[in-house]
């Protein structure tokens, strides 16, 4: 499955700023693990999106779990939309990354 993240700041860009470092750190982890297949911030900086492959099975969970772990969201500077997204024009370009 696949999964878009629309993540929105909540705190002033000086408190995300300073969790910054550390949220990146998290997803290039994610990105290693081939969880993460593309990430950035929004123009204007108001939040970022990224894009996430999970296994079907317990896709929700594993969901959960990554937007929980990130440290944006530990920090309380960002929230997640999480959108479940079942792509079909380029699927199987995208199933290649």
């Amino acid at each position: 499955m696949y999964a878009i993240a629309i993540l929105r700041y909540r705190r002033p860009i000086e408190e995300v700023q300073a969790v910054t470092e550390s949220h990146r750190t998290y997803l290039g982890r994610l990105h290693s693990e081939g969880v993460l297949l593309v990430s950035g911030p929004l123009d204007p900086r108001f939040g970022g999106a990224l894009i996430l492959r999970v296994c079907d099975e317990g896709a929700l969970a594993a969901l959960d779990r990554i937007r929980d772990a990130d440290p944006y969201v530990q920090a309380g500077v960002a929230q997640y939309e999480l959108l479940p997204w079942a792509p079909g024009l380029g699927k199987e370009k995208l199933d290649t990354f």
